[in-house]
């Protein structure tokens, strides 16, 4: 059965007439905070109710080929351009991006912070064996880690007790880093937000192979004729508009920006 957090956003005076659109949007993007911020705007600027889903990406993307959501909101590309091929998103469209760090232990032990590429970031850490925490649950991240490992030469299956993965969300694996004192990917909007951080830092960005892209997909309507095309098209139009623009590239923790706005008209 998947597991999600279903955040329902009723805006008082417009709960009567207002539209429920079901989006599948990732842990990511919903402990950034972001989400709280956009999710008014959107009720007072189009009259949608936008009920979140808030599973990973692997999640996100079953529950729009099931018809169970009228959209998702994910960042993995490879997955997202399949999904559309196979007919189940009517197309694919950029909204944001940021991208993924390199957690750890603020002595680092792997001396990750030496590192020049996220790959030999990972390398230091697997030669190591410094425990490293993996999401383990198909979400976009795990999707970039994965992919990272594999650049890296390392098949994580193979690797001793010191790599832990934990199935769950960002923000979840966050703190099971952070208690474990561990090594973590994670997209820096959730760092950035994450309240638990223990004795972590962040020690290795930059890479452009870290590059983190949210896109969305509404759910194609040949395929599930009851999914809500047009408040899904409305709610596009609305996140690609100079309203959202200023709305993501404006929200910013301790003055550090989050996401930059990226879609194009």
């Amino acid at each position: 059965m998947i597991r999600a957090i279903l955040i329902a956003l009723t805006i008082a005076g417009t709960a009567a007439s207002a539209e429920t659109l079901r989006l599948a949007a990732t842990t990511s993007f919903n402990n950034s905070g972001l989400s709280d911020v956009l999710l008014p705007a959107i009720a007072q600027d189009t009259g949608l109710d936008v009920q979140l889903l808030v599973v990973g990406t692997g999640q996100a993307i079953w529950l729009g080929q099931s018809g169970d959501v009228d959209a998702i909101l994910v960042h993995s590309k490879s997955a997202e351009l399949a999904f559309v091929a196979a007919g189940y998103g009517s197309h694919r469209r950029e909204i944001m991006y940021n991208d993924f760090v390199v957690i750890g232990p603020s002595g680092d032990p792997a001396q990750v912070r030496a590192a020049t590429s996220a790959i030999e970031a990972l390398q230091s850490i697997a030669s190591a064996q410094a425990t490293f925490v993996s999401r383990g649950d198909d979400s976009g991240t795990h999707r970039k880690e994965m992919a990272l490992w594999a650049a890296a030469d390392h098949e994580p299956a193979d690797f001793a007790a010191w790599y832990r993965e934990v199935g769950a969300g960002m923000g979840a694996s966050l703190n099971s880093a952070s208690a474990m004192n561990a090594y973590i990917l994670a997209d820096r909007a959730s760092w950035l937000n994450f309240g638990n951080k223990g004795d972590l830092s962040l020690l290795f960005a930059g890479d452009p192979a870290l590059f983190n892209q949210y896109s969305y997909l509404p759910v194609n309507p040949e395929r599930h004729a009851h999914v809500k095309a047009q408040a899904a098209q409305a709610l596009e139009n609305w996140l690609v508009s100079p309203r959202a623009e200023r709305i993501i590239n404006g929200y910013e923790i301790g003055g550090e920006a989050l996401f930059v706005f990226n879609a194009r008209p």
